[in-house]
């Protein structure tokens, strides 16, 4: 479960409602395509954290050697950055309409929030207290079926279609495509499981802990993001409302549920949120020190490993600025998803040979079905690295 509140970020609330919003249930099939394929590459990285205690990271450098590798750590954090940043922008909106404060000074109270609890709570405790609260975001599925849609129409969503008469055309479409399967397998969730399966000491024991959380943490996930698409087909469709601002995600449970489904997504989306902008500020600092050979990880007192403090500070300081510099959550968010999706092979890639070694693995070796999956991913990953930027450029961010 603690897997939740982290896989659910502002990136898929955003692509999930606005996706509803404009194709109905049609790209429902998306979601469980994108589910499967971080399931298998996060459980891959677990594995690999567990049996060799080589983090992601760790893995790439040493499969590109240190040039290539700076690079791929140069372009990771600066979309955890921009992650970072539009997940602060959002924790800001959301105390906005809880507080009615200043956005500003709201930006400036979450991020006080986020370095106060990260510097201060343990490794277990920062996972347990935003993966449980974030689960005030299965809202969004109760609301998902008060709604009421047509569960027909919601099963053909799961086969592959293209947009029906009257929708925005197939470059559009397209575009959700990848903004989807990106924000699902954004490359700091892989950084962030396997450091976090060193933090938590996981030895080969361990395995079937890591088949658990990456396939039920994973799949529940997903679900939550299928609901999120039904209740903006459902809520926002018929009213020909596009929900571009993080108060209308928000509706979205309010409208079927009332008071209690307003306050609900409030929490749900504060915590899962949240959460997101504690691993990409964490994946920050396990990047940058495993890139170098430096020790990192919250089980060390912030003294004894100050280049991983100073990087994971200096992610939130950063995205902090960026959002006080009045940049639209929502639109740096939808950037550095796309921005994201580029990066995915330098990281993807590793992983898969590295699983794929048997003079390396061992026994813990992929299965045969397991690496005909991750190759196919994997070429699809390269397709859609491809196809972002001039999607992104043509649909003018979705909205030609």
């Amino acid at each position: 479960m603690t897997a939740l509140g982290g896989f659910v970020d502002i990136g898929e609330l955003v692509f999930a409602i606005e996706a509803g919003a404009k194709f109905g249930f049609a790209l429902l099939w998306v979601v469980v395509l994108g589910t499967v394929g971080i399931a298998i590459f996060g459980e891959m990285s677990g594995r690999i954290a567990a049996v060799l205690k080589k983090p992601a990271f760790e893995a790439v450098r040493d499969r590109f050697g240190f040039g290539p590798s700076l690079g791929v750590l140069v372009a990771s954090n600066l979309v955890n950055i921009l992650t970072c940043a539009a997940e602060v922008g959002g924790l800001a909106i959301i105390l906005q309409l809880v507080f009615g404060a200043n956005y500003r000074l709201m930006l400036l109270a979450a991020a006080g929030l986020l370095l106060l609890t990260v510097f201060l709570l343990p490794f277990r405790w920062i996972e347990r207290v935003f993966g449980l609260a974030g689960l005030t975001l299965l809202v969004y599925a109760v609301a998902a079926v008060k709604a009421g849609p047509d569960w027909g129409d919601v099963a053909r969503g799961l086969v592959p279609q293209l947009p029906a008469p009257g929708m925005p055309g197939l470059p559009v479409y397209a575009y959700y495509i990848v903004g989807l399967l990106s924000s699902i397998l954004m490359p700091y969730e892989i950084y962030f499981y396997s450091s976090g399966g060193i933090e938590d000491k996981w030895t080969p024991k361990d395995l079937p802990v890591n088949k658990l959380t990456a396939g039920v943490g994973f799949t529940l996930g997903g679900l939550l993001t299928m609901a999120l698409i039904v209740v903006g087909a459902a809520v926002f469709l018929p009213q020909q409302v596009d929900p571009q601002r993080l108060s209308s995600v928000v509706m979205g449970a309010s409208v079927p549920l009332g008071h209690v489904g307003f306050l609900f997504a409030l929490a749900g989306i504060f915590f899962a949120v949240g959460g997101a902008a504690v691993e990409t500020a964490l994946s920050a600092g396990y990047n940058v020190a495993q890139f170098f050979g430096l020790p990192w990880g919250k089980s060390h007192q912030a003294r004894e490993v100050p280049l991983f403090t100073v990087c994971w500070m200096a992610a939130i300081v950063l995205g902090t600025a960026i959002a006080m510099g009045g940049a639209n959550p929502i639109q740096v968010v939808e950037y550095s998803v796309i921005f994201a999706v580029v990066v995915l092979p330098f990281t993807y890639y590793p992983i898969l040979k590295l699983a794929d070694d048997r003079d390396v693995m061992g026994r813990h070796v992929n299965s045969p079905v397991i690496r005909v999956l991750g190759w196919a991913y994997f070429a699809l990953i390269c397709a859609v690295a491809l196809a972002a930027i001039p999607l992104l450029i043509a649909t003018h961010m979705g909205q030609a």
